[in-house]
């Protein structure tokens, strides 16, 4: 087995594990699908009766054997109200996938611009106000930035919506109504990855063969670009990609704070009503993406590797 498909092969199988661990997690939790559907009325007969209709009374490795096979083929099931997962995984995903994409973009442009000036003049302004602000940055959660960007722009200054209504399609109205999630999406990821760019652009800027490209006299741009950023690529596609899975966890809570139409109020009322068909296949589809991202940047590394050799 090559290098690649072991790393292919490895998580895979993490995200299997993964999504056996859901299946234990929601069936600890007090109560189940049952009782929340059914409600605090309910008799004991009914809500047997409906244990039995969901398959709760079976055991959780054959529950989860039979909800992963259905996956396999493309079938998530369907929730404990009877909804077909499927149907609201199309509703809400492309959401999601929308302000953690416009999220990801903005880190990816802040994250370069301002690590590369930060490498570039390590002793400067830059230094100065990026060193403690990005730390600052970085430790707060993002519900507490979400919650200081709604107190400023919304309702000290007035200039931005705090809450999202969506058009008919179901998606924001307007596209100022993105501008504060997707802030509060990317300014702790930004200032994360910007310390990452800087120490990777450093690094490469110290090798033996961009002082040589210095002394013969190539201009500072085309060192960068030819000479500096080629090496430092793998370490910051890597740091970018594992800010993929912290967008998406960040989404569901910032989603909520801002009445998003995507999956954060969905995985909410999941997680409620102990549906674990619903809650694993929001953990499979954001899993299997964050997968593909992880394995582009390993391909990203493993082509620099082979170039480098």
């Amino acid at each position: 087995m090559t290098g690649f498909a072991a790393v292919l092969a490895r998580r895979i199988g993490l995200l299997i594990a993964l999504l056996a661990v859901v299946f234990v997690i929601v069936d600890l939790l007090p109560g189940n699908a049952a009782r929340a559907v059914l409600g605090r009325d309910a008799s004991a007969e009914q809500i047997a009766a409906k244990e039995r209709e969901l398959g709760l009374d079976r055991p959780l490795p054959d529950r989860f054997g039979e909800w992963f096979g259905g996956v396999l083929t493309g079938d998530f099931g369907t929730t404990a109200r009877g909804q077909s997962v499927n149907e609201l995984l199309a509703a809400k995903f492309p959401q999601t996938l929308l302000l953690a994409s416009i999220a990801m973009l903005v880190t990816v442009v802040l994250a370069l611009l301002l690590g590369v000036w930060w490498a570039a003049r390590p002793t400067g302004f830059a230094a100065r106000a990026l060193q403690p602000g990005s730390a600052f940055v970085i430790a707060v959660p993002e519900f507490v930035v979400a919650t200081l960007l709604v107190l400023v722009f919304s309702l000290w200054l007035d200039w931005l919506p705090a809450v999202t209504f969506t058009d008919r399609a179901g998606y924001p109205a307007a596209p100022d109504m993105l501008i504060l999630p997707v802030l509060a999406l990317a300014i702790p990821q930004a200032g994360w990855n910007l310390r990452v760019v800087r120490g990777a652009v450093a690094d490469a800027a110290s090798a033996p063969h961009v002082e040589s490209a210095v002394l013969n006299g190539l201009p500072e741009r085309a060192v960068l670009v030819r000479h500096i950023l080629p090496f430092a690529l793998p370490t910051i596609a890597m740091s970018f990609a594992t800010s993929v899975g912290a967008l998406f966890g960040g989404a569901l809570v910032v989603e909520t704070i801002f009445n998003y139409p995507g999956m954060g109020a969905m995985v909410a009322g999941s997680v409620s009503d102990r549906d674990t068909a619903l809650v694993a296949a929001v953990v499979a589809v954001t899993g299997a993406t964050i997968m593909v991202i992880l394995l582009a940047a390993d391909a990203i590394r493993v082509r620099s590797n082979r170039g480098r050799a």
